[in-house]
């Protein structure tokens, strides 16, 4: 499974499995409880493998971070996200030494490890990109969200352009603020 069917609902815990197209969505599958929902139009949905992090570089996918705190853990576990935020800035700044500090705030980091952990518990452990034969399959996925993309649906998001005043605000919950779209 790749982190193009792994998606974040706004709102709602944890991480969701995209398992099938509906007429007005999609039905998804908690990788906390495997309970499914159906996704619609009002939902905010993003998916992971848009999300990138801030570095002082570049923007960085968060598959790669992702890959970083694998390598670091050989595989198993991170620390808790429930862990204070100094010795989650400290573990992130020991993968990632260049993230944009003033536009990753603590709560993105705590984001960012919480969702690898699920992962992880949840048996996914590999986040190299996909490949051709994995994207034929995605296509559905693709489709789904487009079609939301093209009916005017403004909670699935895609593409946007980034500006250095765009993450001004301090995120709070469920607020992808040092999260960009790639």
């Amino acid at each position: 499974m790749s982190l193009e069917k792994i998606l974040s609902i706004t709102g709602k815990p944890g991480l969701y499995r995209v398992n099938t197209q509906t007429r007005s969505g999609f039905l998804a599958e908690s990788l906390l409880d495997g309970k499914k929902i159906s996704v619609s139009a009002r939902h905010n949905v993003s998916l992971l493998s848009e999300i990138a992090i801030y570095t002082l570089t570049e923007e960085l996918p968060l598959r790669a971070v992702f890959e970083k705190i694998y390598e670091k853990e050989n595989g198993a576990a991170a620390i808790s996200h429930k862990s204070s935020k100094d010795q989650l800035e400290e573990y992130f700044f020991g993968i990632l030494p260049d993230y944009d500090e003033d536009r990753v705030y603590g709560s993105d980091i705590k984001k960012v490890v919480q969702w690898y952990n699920l992962l992880i518990k949840s048996g996914m452990t590999d986040f190299s990109e996909k490949t051709e034969d994995e994207d034929a399959g995605d296509d559905k996925v693709a489709k789904a969200i487009e079609a939301s993309k093209v009916t005017g649906d403004k909670s699935v998001k895609g593409k946007s352009s980034s500006s250095k005043g765009s993450s001004s605000k301090k995120g709070g919950a469920g607020k992808n603020t040092a999260a960009r779209k790639t």
